[in-house]
């Protein structure tokens, strides 16, 4: 144990906000990131994409799970680009305000974002007809690989 994290843990018995915090074990998100529901379709060393399918009131949503070294925070959506080697889709996500949740214990972060899909995006998508993933933010991307 370090001689920071000592001090932090007798200055949090004091009752300093800022030091309880960084001693803080998340295990409520870490959770949540070991369990992502879903099938992970994708990753590189950037993160991890797992995709869930649903059908709610005759719509089709793709729920999507990021799992990052990167906190991504935005009011004005993102865009999730699937390339092949013969076509290609891009999906707008279906809310604009997007942020991430964090696990201090695996220093990762999780962030989940909903896509409106036809039938057609789900086929493209399960049959796994594209090479690279790309999740585009504000001005930023994360580059994954699929997995066949």
């Amino acid at each position: 144990m370090s001689i920071f994290r000592k001090i932090d843990k007798v200055l949090g018995a004091f009752g300093y906000i800022r030091a309880l915090e960084r001693t803080h074990v998340d295990t409520f998100t870490e959770n949540l990131i070991n369990n992502v529901p879903g099938e992970k379709i994708a990753e590189s060393k950037e993160g991890q994409l797992y995709v869930e399918f649903q059908e709610l009131a005759g719509f089709n949503f793709m729920e999507s799970a990021i799992l990052s070294r990167e906190n991504i925070k935005t009011f004005k959506g993102a865009k999730l680009s699937f390339i092949g080697d013969d076509d290609e889709l891009i999906l707008d996500s279906d809310i604009t305000e997007i942020e991430s949740d964090y696990s201090n214990v695996s220093n990762r972060w999780m962030t989940k974002v909903s896509y409106v899909v036809t039938k057609d995006d789900i086929k493209f998508i399960t049959e796994k007809k594209s090479n690279t993933i790309v999740f585009e933010y504000k001005r930023k991307a994360i580059k994954l690989y699929g997995i066949k």
